[in-house]
């Protein structure tokens, strides 16, 4: 049996990402991925008061699919913020709001953004590499370390489907379990859930035979949901 020094704290190793959006150079993301949340009550009260020593985006990681659904949300909300487009307070809560699946701040808010409940969390900083000085991979590391209680995971794809509710994600973006298994049984380019035509084409599996494998499955999901964060707005 495995003793208790040979196991090993993962929080220990794992550190914050630091993430360079294309064409987007002097915003680094600061990211920072963390399950077994014991203090959501605490971090959420310090967003709801507006504390500045708190601007992040904190975000419910079981709502979370995959790293590329994070980063498409973090380069619209970049984007939107620098073209004048902001329709939440700032950067951060923008990137929860570009998250949902239509243009309901509220309901953003409520799926995607932390609550008492949360147990996994994904935080966002967003830098600004030519005019804060303060904001560098290790104030925001040490900020993280030093007020969320959880443990800190690498941010990748793996360690992100270790924490999705998929049932849950399906909900939130009107994606019916026959649809991601590719038996929506409609044809090619038909209009369905809220999804674009060519989106929901690629759900529909065309001459797939039999149940996609789970990865198979996440892909198709991320189509869709790629699709209707970009459709949202337009």
């Amino acid at each position: 049996m495995e003793g208790a020094s040979d196991r090993q704290d993962t929080s220990v190793y794992a550190d914050i990402e630091t993430i360079r959006l294309p064409f987007l150079d002097d915003y680094p993301l600061y990211i920072g991925l963390f399950s077994h949340l014991k203090n959501a009550t605490f971090l959420r009260k310090q967003l709801l008061e507006g504390n500045q020593d708190f601007e992040y985006a904190l975000i419910d990681a079981t709502s979370i699919l995959s790293v590329k659904h994070v980063l498409a949300a973090a380069f619209r909300a970049i984007n939107d913020m620098l073209h004048g487009r902001l329709r939440s307070r700032n950067v951060h809560s923008e990137i929860v709001y570009s998250l949902g699946a239509n243009n309901n701040i509220t309901d953003a808010f409520r799926h995607f953004g932390i609550l008492d409940s949360t147990t996994a969390l994904l935080v966002i900083k967003v830098g600004r590499a030519s005019s804060d000085a303060a904001v560098t991979h290790d104030s925001v590391s040490a900020h993280l370390r030093a007020n969320v209680e959880g443990q800190l995971l690498p941010f990748n794809d793996e360690n992100i489907v270790g924490l999705s509710d998929m049932a849950k994600i399906r909900k939130l973006y009107k994606i019916t379990s026959a649809d991601a298994a590719g038996k929506g049984g409609k044809k090619k380019g038909a209009r369905a859930d809220g999804a674009t035509n060519g989106v929901k084409a690629a759900l529909d599996g065309g001459g797939k035979g039999g149940p996609l494998t789970a990865q198979e499955e996440r892909v198709e999901m991320e189509a869709v949901i790629l699709g209707t964060m970009a459709m949202k707005g337009s």
